[in-house]
């Protein structure tokens, strides 16, 4: 029966072509902005104006108005709406409830008949979602958890956050190569699961919410995606003994007091001290990764007044020192490149995640919470909490190895399809110009690639350049300055003549000895190769 109600659900919201587009088409690009800050009265304004001027309900505004805007409609509005599922389909989906009481956060209600001369309030967020990856264009219907422009109130802890600023950082970072198996942990409402399931054969997900794994079950099944096995439990519980070649993650991150009084929500707060619920996922990964398998997560570190935080990551990512006299030290377990793109003081991270909880400032709750995370951070000595991204991938067979710890707080380049091709683009092009001696590098064809350009600043009247920078247009927007003897290699890479050819002509012209600058010219190329503004032959 709830397949079948699901079905008629899915026919009715292609119907009302209830997608992104549409909504913006009925309320304006502005009213979109106001509804990404929490406002919903411009939205409202502009369907209230489409109602009068047509006369009538128009159905993707009749379900833009109760799930997005999160306001009651009439029995008639939404029967017009949804005339394959009914009012009384959408009531046994636990959809919509009648009266106008609002639903605690995270509840549920038992299906049944609702009042027809009531009107229908939303028990969940039905929202469109639209994307672009490497697999082309897409759209989704994503249900959750009603938020606080719904509820009016602060969210509870057990909330299932729908489609987020930090689902869509990771989900456009998703590596899309195809794979057997992929894991999504603690999966949500779905949404990584679901972009998993267009590059995997089989994907797991699991989440400790057992509410959770249901609105992830149902959103899977309303897109037609039948790839994704759910499963209950915390962390890596729910697959021991198994191994994925895809690991994704948007784990509850947030650094948050384990403190009597402070909530711990379900969607961001993993329940431990500090950033050790990131250590625990980075570290529990080295034991669930195929050979050449990745791990793709988001995370907060914490910056000590002992240690710097890259310090700290490293040793997640290390295997156990060796006891004296044991042998060499053991290879470590997990490559890495980890990203910073932000990092923030003490103060102002408790500031966010206090306002995301829904508690406004100026309150007394505000002020206590507010001391309650400052004193958390100075039990540890935190100085600063840092942000970004995380890829993990198991030791590669022939030795080469990746250990990149970087800060780029810069904006991204252009990737209207996501980063996530780059990101597979420098790992290949990492492993193949490591593997490589400088014998093998100088003879590699090298092209540069397509988005990057190249600027020159002169002295007014001189004709040699003062700087040159390499831009990158796509990836993560590098800029690489360059000397001359390197530009005009890069300059030469068309794939016409290897790098050896090129350096031994470059020192023909600078009168310079090939083998001094083959050595001073080689590790920025490979830099380069790293970076994706140098490709290496197919």
């Amino acid at each position: 029966m709830t397949s079948a109600l699901v079905d008629q659900l899915r026919a009715d919201l292609g119907a009302a072509h209830y997608s992104v587009s549409a909504l913006t088409g009925l309320w304006g690009s502005e009213a979109d902005a106001a509804l990404r800050r929490n406002q919903r009265v411009p939205a409202l304004r502009a369907l209230t104006a489409l109602r009068t001027k047509i006369g009538r309900a128009e159905p993707s505004a009749t379900l833009a108005w109760l799930f997005v805007l999160g306001l009651p409609v009439t029995h008639a509005d939404l029967a017009a709406a949804l005339p394959s599922l009914s009012v009384a389909g959408a009531v046994a989906l636990g959809l919509v409830a009648g009266g106008n009481a609002a639903a605690a956060p995270g509840a549920t209600e038992k299906p049944g008949s609702a009042d027809a001369d009531s009107p229908l309030r939303p028990l969940l967020e039905l929202r469109p979602y639209s994307f672009v990856d490497e697999h082309g264009a897409g759209s989704w219907w994503i249900a959750s958890d009603l938020g606080e422009l719904a509820l009016g109130r602060p969210l509870g802890e057990t909330h299932v956050l729908g489609v987020g600023g930090a689902s869509l950082t990771l989900s456009g970072l998703l590596i899309p190569t195809r794979v057997q198996t992929a894991l999504d942990l603690g999966t949500g409402c779905g949404i990584q699961a679901m972009h998993a399931a267009r590059h995997s054969d089989h994907v797991v997900a699991t989440d400790i919410s057992v509410r959770a794994l249901e609105l992830a079950a149902l959103n899977a099944q309303l897109n037609g995606i039948g790839n994704i096995e759910f499963r209950l439990g915390s962390l890596f519980e729910p697959v021991a003994g198994e191994r994925f070649d895809h690991i994704i993650s948007n784990p509850p991150f947030v650094i948050t007091p384990r403190t009597e009084g402070v909530p711990s929500y379900e969607y961001r707060d993993g329940g431990l001290v500090g950033d050790a619920l990131v250590e625990a996922v980075v570290r529990g990964a080295a034991g669930h990764l195929r050979p050449g398998g990745v791990a793709q997560l988001l995370g907060n570190w914490e910056y000590r007044t002992d240690q710097d935080a890259f310090d700290r990551l490293d040793l997640w990512l290390d295997a156990p020192k060796a006891e004296p006299g044991a042998g060499p030290h053991p290879r470590p377990v997990l490559d890495a490149w980890i990203i910073e793109r932000e990092v923030q003081s003490p103060a102002l991270y408790a500031e966010t995640w206090i306002r995301d909880g829904g508690t406004r400032p100026g309150t007394a709750d505000f002020d206590r919470l507010y001391g309650a995370w400052l004193d958390d951070f100075e039990a540890r000595g935190v100085s600063r909490v840092g942000f970004g991204y995380m890829l993990l991938r198991s030791p590669a067979a022939d030795g080469t190895a990746l250990r990149r710890l970087e800060r780029l707080p810069g904006a991204l380049g252009h990737n209207p399809a996501g980063i996530g091709s780059h990101l597979a683009g420098c790992l290949a092009a990492h492993d193949r110009q490591t593997a490589a001696d400088d014998g093998l590098l100088s003879r590699m064809r090298l092209t540069v690639a397509s988005d990057v350009t190249e600027e020159r600043h002169y002295w007014p009247g001189q004709e040699d350049p003062t700087l040159m920078t390499l831009h990158q247009g796509g990836g993560f927007g590098r800029s690489v300055p360059l000397d001359t003897a390197l530009a005009a290699l890069v300059g030469a890479c068309d794939g016409d003549l290897d790098v050896g050819s090129i350096v031994s002509a470059l020192a023909q012209l600078l009168d310079a000895d090939e083998g001094e600058l083959a050595t001073e010219l080689l590790p920025g190329v490979r830099g380069l190769i790293d970076d994706g503004f140098l490709l290496p032959p197919a």
